[in-house]
């Protein structure tokens, strides 16, 4: 519930709409005689939520600057997960470089996966107390010198040390640019930059391997072409520190609760008494100062804002870090929040299904050397990293479609509802990215078993893996936020959690089933999974919003 409506106004519009608003509910047009900041003057889309007249407001800020933050919002996404996945194609040169065998140099990939997910009880805390800007400009030089790191090591060891720092660093590529759409983009608006998120996130680790297999073959000599790619990121984290350090103002705003501004308002107003009391002693002249407090009225509604895509950050903004009166104990909360949303329905179900959505990705991954450069098919690390390129089409195609399928849904429903909006109106577009899910799991654990032609298992089995990959984690994840909104970040670190628990567990033992079973038992199994997790929004279209009345008078509301 974005809107932060007082008691007596939320009382007034469930009585005009005879429903429940709960939060995750929000009022998508004017009611009787409430009346809200609208997209523009000759629309009747209610903004959510409201923004304030103050031109520093991020919702407020103009094209350019919010395109400048999600850009290098984005940009650092990007360079974050381009590192962690991208060694599959270079399997067979590690195993040279290292004098090791590959179930040994998978572990590179999987303990990336696993202190990345748990690196982010680090940046999520920190964020929230002192700030998105901060966060990024020192998980970015994190992972620079990870990569140095990478391109210089000699031993197995040493090159899993900057595996183990290059997750620390990457922990944000998971977690924070949700919580910065949030902050610069109303909710109309969240699903197709969430689903351009999870494009840019997963495309990421699409786009390593396709570099990274013809560097590792044909950029040096003497097996030394794999370092050369770890020197490639080492520019692009460089260009993208310095495009955040001068295109990347502060997007965390705070926004007032109804109970917080009563607070103040009531210590104004106690205020006010005491000095007219103080005034009437002294000077007896019985005259009262203001009892102005500069607060917003609660019972009133503003239908413009002046500055309403005309703003700008402000110098505060763009320092490298914001103050915080409390942030000890802001990071300690931030810790336990993620646990605590661990017992929340909705977050478990966002939880499971990006988990294992991405797991169907992981899967090909992680497989698609031990399957490719076998017979039948002999392919080079150059052909099983252009393979990939499949994937990121598919992820493209996710983008395209399910961002604004999704926006487009819920804003039909909501016509439907009379103007009420319910998180659960975006459930019903998982539905064909369910299917491709199937289709992509099928096509690749046969086609392998089977011996398939590799432009089968590629062209329809890894493109379909790639749909499903940038829709289905970015419906849930967004369903996940509309209805818990100020602990966005500390969802993402559950989700985080969830995911990268399953995946390194997964990369433990998964080319070890297969050498024991073949590719259908555990591929199989994997989609199995993740078509119970999906099914199982069939209960939240029914009994979401039950749900969210049970969590409805949680602090977490009120972050």
């Amino acid at each position: 519930m974005e809107m932060n409506y007082d008691e007596n106004t939320l009382h007034q519009l469930e009585e005009e709409l005879h429903v429940q608003i709960v939060p995750g509910t929000e009022i998508m047009a004017d009611i009787g005689t409430h009346h809200f900041v609208k997209s523009s003057g000759h629309s009747h889309r209610v903004l959510v939520p409201q923004p304030s007249d103050d031109p520093n407001d991020p919702l407020n800020w103009s094209t350019f600057w919010k395109f400048s933050t999600l850009t290098c919002a984005t940009a650092a996404t990007f360079v974050q997960g381009m590192g962690p996945l991208a060694l599959a194609p270079m399997f067979p040169q590690l195993i040279e470089a290292f004098d090791s065998n590959l179930n040994a140099v998978i572990q590179f990939t999987g303990v990336a996966i696993l202190v990345l997910g748990f690196s982010n009880f680090i940046w999520v805390p920190l964020s929230t107390s002192f700030g998105r800007r901060p966060v990024y400009l020192a998980s970015l030089l994190i992972c620079f010198g990870s990569a140095i790191w990478r391109a210089k090591a000699k031993t197995y060891g040493s090159f899993m040390g900057a595996c183990v720092l290059n997750g620390i660093g990457s922990g944000p590529a998971e977690t924070i640019q949700p919580n910065v759409i949030a902050d610069v983009m109303f909710l109309h608006e969240r699903g197709a930059y969430q689903t351009l998120y999870f494009v840019f996130y997963f495309g990421s680790l699409m786009i390593g391997p396709i570099i990274a297999g013809p560097m590792a073959e044909y950029a040096g000599s003497n097996n030394t072409g794999w370092r050369n790619f770890w020197w490639l990121n080492v520019g692009l984290i460089g260009a993208t520190f310095l495009m955040c350090l001068f295109g990347f103002p502060e997007t965390k705003w705070h926004r007032m609760h109804p109970d917080e501004i009563r607070r103040l308002e009531s210590e104004a107003a106690m205020k006010s008494s005491d000095e007219k009391i103080a005034v009437q002693t002294t000077e007896g002249s019985g005259i009262e100062k203001s009892n102005s407090t500069g607060l917003p009225n609660l019972s009133t509604t503003t239908q413009k804002d002046p500055w309403l895509g005309k703003g700008r950050p402000s110098k505060q903004q763009f320092k490298l870090f914001q103050a915080n009166a409390h942030p000890f104990q802001s990071i300690l909360l931030d810790l336990w929040i993620p646990w605590k949303l661990f017992a929340f329905p909705i977050v478990e179900f966002a939880s499971f299904v990006v988990s294992w959505s991405a797991s169907c990705f992981l899967t090909d991954n992680l497989l698609q050397s031990q399957a490719f450069a076998a017979p039948p098919y002999l392919f080079s690390p150059l052909k099983v990293g252009f393979f990939n390129f499949a994937v990121l089409v598919g992820a493209i195609i996710g983008s395209v479609t399910a961002g604004p399928l999704s926006d487009w849904i819920s804003m039909k429903l909501t016509k439907r509802n009379n103007g009420i909006r319910e998180p659960e109106m975006r459930l019903p577009t998982m539905i064909p990215y369910f299917i491709l899910m199937l289709i992509g799991n099928f096509v690749t654990a046969f086609g392998w078993e089977n011996h398939s032609n590799w432009k089968v298992i590629v062209i329809v089995g890894w493109a379909c893996t790639g749909i499903q990959v940038a829709a289905l984690p970015a419906i849930a994840s967004t369903y996940a936020i509309d209805s818990y909104k100020p602990v966005a970040g500390s969802i993402f670190v559950s989700i985080t959690v969830n995911k990268n628990l399953w995946g390194y567990g997964f990369s433990k033992f998964i080319n070890a089933w297969v050498e024991k079973s073949g590719y259908v038992p555990p591929i199989m199994t994997n989609m199995s999974l993740t078509a119970l997790w999906c099914l199982s929004g069939i209960i939240f279209w029914f009994y979401g919003k039950r749900f969210r009345t049970w969590t409805k008078n949680s602090s977490v509301h009120h972050m």
